[in-house]
């Protein structure tokens, strides 16, 4: 009989759970879909890096599992509330009629248990769809040959999701029953009478604090934008942290005493239409969610930031290998090791005697036929000498920066390339050439922050000394342009003058930069196998391959992304439906004042009208919040990914836009509807 009762309550009402069910079966489906990757990922053709940048980030998505299922437990549970309290009458009447607290609390373990299996079901039915496209996005993110791909079940990630969702439901039984046996018949009955006391806030504390907020919020942006280069350890990035967190919930508790009491004053807006009804409902909600809808404030913003970076990180890291790694290989070999040198660094008396053997000496010991293997080669040195430190560069801005970057190491020797020798390199990556009068230099970096330091002693026109003689700054800022191939912006400068500035004892790094005589991949993966097995015979070569270097950059591109999305997703998830959830149980309670509303007159488009501005402005309030700060928060982001390349973030805040409209938009229509059937209902 209990069991019947309770697929019969399910039933009836099914339509006004849609958000439950919807946000259930989504989170089911998610969790499934992320901690199926590894089972994706078996059958993909990869190299063995990749393989194991693949196996990091399982793994890394397994630990992020059960922060996520801390989030959806909390989701589930406080679901839980809004049906318990959508119910309150129900409940009343079942002790009416003589039911005991014990059956009602069987009756909900039945329907807990329904809703349990039905959306664990169709959650993992979704789920195991989702993850086949997963597979394909996997492969996509990875480059990986997919012509062993076949329909994957993950029976792990299945156990691990009925796990994890079965521990959620037990809580949610043992709150229900709690929850049953505190309950008072007059309370259940009544629950539905009781009116929201709406407390009128002093409108000047409430003004005080806002511009206190205001203020606060207006040092953390200015923090983490305008003085940004001083956020240079964890402890001092954490303090606008704090700022944003303290600011946020200030503003929302002083703008839900604030705002109604300002429209309040403007008879035509506040008189107009249902506006009065609508701006009381509102703010009562503010006013007793003000420490939830700061939270949510603050996921969305997150979600916000954490999906635009971690998008913008894959697509510039890809984006940049064309420009940044345009040779199939870098060889560089330190030179002319001196003792001091050799016991600063530890390195080995084998390494000392290597050192004074040039690159393609080295190669001809073990063999290596560089006509072979290699074309289009250049061998270009690296220069370093004491006599030019980074302080010698900055000139009279040395003070000034060193208040910007007091952390930077300035008496560092700069690196130094003859112009003939940046000119070979420069043509070989197409880039621009350059000519020098006798006593000119110039600085060339792509690493912006660098060049931001660099640009104003340059604009100075600081003069540098090289055996006892002075050069000019040829241009007034630094030139774009790098040596070392890589997958970001990293060349912090190179300081180019004329070949007859430099002394050769101040060698400090040969550099050969070719690209591989193949004809495929497959051909270029062999000389670079080879390459990679040559420092085994007794030379001393650092390799940086163009192969090497995209595996890695595909591997931690999308390492990021997945986690990203994971959070992100489940972030935005969360914070709509606990915004759905509080309004669909709103609704509930304010059914009588819509009656009401009916019985005097009012036009039934009108009070639909009334509804969708109350849960629009309800939805909007958090998220207009949430950009706000999200604007200050990626050009913050912005700054931490200048090394990475920042060309690829506007599209990436478009991606982001499309999960907010689709998931976010979904949950307010979907409110929306739920709210609407709610008020139709008669009492």
């Amino acid at each position: 009989m209990l069991f019947k009762l309770s697929l019969k309550n399910i039933k009836k009402s099914f339509k006004d759970y849609a958000i439950y069910f919807f946000t259930l079966i989504l989170g089911v489906a998610i969790f499934y879909v992320f901690n199926a990757i590894e089972s994706q990922t078996v059958l993909l053709k990869v190299t063995s890096s990749t393989r194991e940048i693949i196996d990091l980030m399982v793994n890394m998505l397994s630990g992020v599992s059960v922060f996520v299922s801390f989030i959806l437990g909390f989701l589930i549970i406080f679901a839980s509330r809004f049906l318990m309290k959508r119910r309150n009458k129900e409940f009343g009447i079942y002790l009416t009629l003589g039911m005991s607290k014990g059956k009602i609390s069987k009756i909900l373990l039945c329907e807990t248990i329904i809703i349990g299996i039905i959306s664990l079901a169709v959650g993992l039915l979704i789920g195991v769809a989702l993850s086949q496209l997963m597979s394909i996005f996997v492969a996509n993110m990875f480059e990986a040959d997919m012509t062993e791909f076949t329909f994957i079940f993950s029976s792990k990630a299945m156990i691990k999701t009925l796990i994890y969702f079965g521990i959620m439901y037990l809580l949610v039984m043992i709150f229900n029953t709690v929850s049953i046996s505190k309950c008072k018949l007059i309370d259940l009955l009544q629950a539905s009478r009781k009116s929201e006391n709406i407390k009128m806030k002093n409108s000047v504390v409430c003004l005080i604090t806002f511009i206190i907020a205001v203020c606060i919020l207006g040092y953390a942006y200015a923090c983490v934008t305008i003085n940004v280069e001083q956020l240079d350890t964890a402890d001092k990035i954490f303090i606008p942290i704090i700022l944003g967190v303290v600011g946020t919930f200030l503003v929302v508790w002083s703008l839900s005493g604030l705002v109604l009491k300002i429209v309040m004053n403007i008879k035509k807006l506040y008189y107009k239409g249902l506006n009065s009804f609508t701006l009381r409902q509102i703010s009562s909600k503010i006013n007793t969610t003000v420490f939830s809808m700061s939270i949510i404030c603050l996921m969305l913003f997150v979600t916000i930031c954490v999906l635009s970076s971690s998008l913008s990180i894959k697509n510039s890291m890809t984006a940049n290998l064309t420009s940044l790694a345009p040779i199939d290989i870098e060889l560089s070999k330190t030179r002319n090791i001196s003792k001091e040198k050799q016991e600063e660094f530890s390195y080995s008396d084998e390494m000392v005697a290597e050192s004074y053997n040039t690159i393609a000496e080295s190669l001809e010991k073990v063999g290596f036929d560089l006509q072979k293997y290699f074309r289009d080669m250049v061998n270009v040195n690296i220069y370093a000498t004491d006599e030019l430190t980074v302080e010698d560069t900055l000139g009279n801005k040395l003070e000034e920066t060193k208040e910007l970057y007091p952390y930077l190491t300035y008496h560092v020797a700069e690196t130094i390339m003859k112009l003939s020798d940046y000119n070979k390199v420069a043509m070989l990556y197409g880039n621009e050439t350059y000519e020098l009068e006798d006593n000119e230099y110039l600085i060339v970096a792509d690493f912006e922050q660098w060049i931001n330091l660099r640009n104003p002693a340059l604009k100075d026109n600081t003069i540098i000394t090289l055996n006892d003689k002075e050069y000019y700054p040829k241009f007034q800022e630094c030139q774009d342009g790098f040596v070392a191939i890589s997958n970001n912006h990293i060349n912090a400068g190179i300081i180019v003058v004329p070949d007859h500035a430099v002394t050769e004892s101040w060698l400090e790094e040969e550099k050969l930069l070719a690209n591989y005589n193949a004809v495929n991949d497959e051909e270029r993966k062999e000389i670079e196998n080879i390459i990679i097995n040559l420092n085994g015979d007794g030379i001393y070569l650092n390799a940086s391959t163009k192969l090497s270097i995209y595996e890695a950059s595909v591997g931690l591109g999308s390492l990021v992304t997945f986690i990203g999305l994971y959070l992100g997703i489940i972030f935005l998830l969360s914070s709509a439906a606990i915004l759905a959830l509080k309004e669909l149980s709103e609704s509930t309670d304010n059914k009588e004042r819509f009656n009401m509303l009916r019985k005097l007159g009012t036009d039934e488009k009108l009070i639909n009208k009334a509804l969708f501005r109350q849960i629009f402005i309800f939805f909007m309030f958090p998220l207009v919040l949430a950009i706000i700060h999200s604007i200050f928060g990626i050009m913050f982001c912005d700054y931490i990914l200048m090394s990475f390349g920042n060309e690829q973030l506007l599209p990436s805040i478009i991606m982001t836009a499309i999960f907010l409209i689709i998931i976010y938009g979904g949950y307010f229509l979907i409110t929306y509807f739920c709210s609407k059937n709610i008020i139709k209902e008669t009492l």
